[in-house]
C-alpha cells in the first residue's frame, strides 16, 4: 500500500517538475516574443488584404491589447513544442521502446501540422474573406471604418481555430495507438463527424456559403485523411499484438 501511495507521489512530483520547466521555458519565450510582436502587427496590417483598409483604436487601450494577444500567441507557438515534449517525457515511463519512439515523432508532425493550419487559413481563407466583405460593402454603398481591435479579433478568429482543426490527424492516429478509437468506429460515425464539422465551421466564417465550403471541405478532408492514418495505426497495432502473443508462445 505503501508502495502504491510512494508511486502516486511520485506521479504528482514529475508532473510538478514538468509543469515548472512549461511555465519557465514560456516565460522565457513571451519575453522574446516582445521583440516580435512589433514587427508582425506591422506586417499584418501592410499585408495585400488590409492595404485598402484604415486601422482605427476606438479605445485607449486597444494598441496594448493587441500588442499583448500578438506577443502571447507568439509564446504559445514558440514553446509548443517544448510542451508537448515535455508531456511525451511525462507519459513515455509507461510505453514500450518502440511506442516512445513512435509517439516522439508526433511533436515535429503536430507543430507542423498546426503551422499548416495558420498557413491555410491566413494565406487562402482570411484574404478572401476580407476581399468578399469590402465588395459587398461597396455595393451597399457602406463606408467601413475598421477598428484594429475588430480586425484583430476577426483575424485570430478565423486563423487559429484551423491551427487547432488541423491536429485532428495526429490526434486520431494517438487515440488509435491506445486503442480508444479504431478506423471502423471513425467510419461509422462519419456522417455524425461530418455534422459536427460543418457546425464548426459555420462558427468560424462568416455567413455566407462560398466561405462556408472554403472551410467545410478541407475539414471534411481532414476528418478522411484521419481515417487511412488511423487504419494504419491500427494495422501496426495490431501486428504488435500479435507478435506479443507469439512471443508468449
Amino acid at each position: 500500500m505503501n508502495e502504491k501511495q510512494m508511486s502516486v507521489y511520485d506521479h504528482i512530483g514529475e508532473l510538478r517538475k514538468r509543469l515548472i520547466y512549461v511555465v519557465v521555458f514560456f516565460f522565457i519565450a513571451a519575453l522574446g516574443s516582445f521583440f516580435l510582436a512589433e514587427p508582425l502587427i506591422i506586417y499584418l496590417q501592410n499585408a495585400e488584404e488590409a492595404k485598402e483598409l484604415t486601422m482605427n483604436a476606438f479605445r485607449m487601450t486597444d494598441p496594448i491589447k493587441i500588442y499583448m494577444q500578438v506577443a502571447f500567441i507568439i509564446a504559445f507557438i514558440i514553446s509548443s513544442p517544448f510542451l508537448l515534449y515535455q508531456l511525451w517525457a511525462f507519459i513515455s515511463p509507461g510505453l514500450y521502446e518502440k511506442e516512445r519512439k513512435v509517439t516522439l515523432s508526433y511533436i515535429p508532425i503536430s507543430v507542423g501540422l498546426f503551422l499548416l493550419g495558420l498557413a491555410f487559413s491566413y494565406f487562402i481563407l482570411f484574404p478572401f474573406v476580407v476581399n468578399f466583405m469590402g465588395r459587398l460593402a461597396g455595393r451597399l454603398d457602406i463606408n467601413q471604418v475598421i477598428g484594429i481591435n475588430e480586425y484583430f479579433q476577426f483575424l485570430l478568429q478565423l486563423t487559429l481555430p484551423f491551427g487547432f482543426l488541423f491536429q485532428l490527424p495526429v490526434i486520431i492516429m494517438f487515440l488509435t495507438r491506445l486503442g480508444i478509437v479504431t478506423p471502423m468506429f471513425l467510419s461509422q460515425i462519419r456522417k455524425y463527424a461530418y455534422f459536427v464539422l460543418l457546425v464548426i465551421g459555420g462558427l468560424i466564417t462568416p455567413p455566407e456559403l462560398l466561405s462556408h465550403l472554403m472551410v467545410t471541405v478541407p475539414l471534411f478532408g481532414l476528418y478522411e485523411i484521419s481515417i487511412l492514418v488511423s487504419k494504419s495505426a491500427y494495422r501496426k497495432v495490431l501486428k504488435a499484438e500479435m507478435l506479443a502473443v507469439n512471443e508468449m508462445k
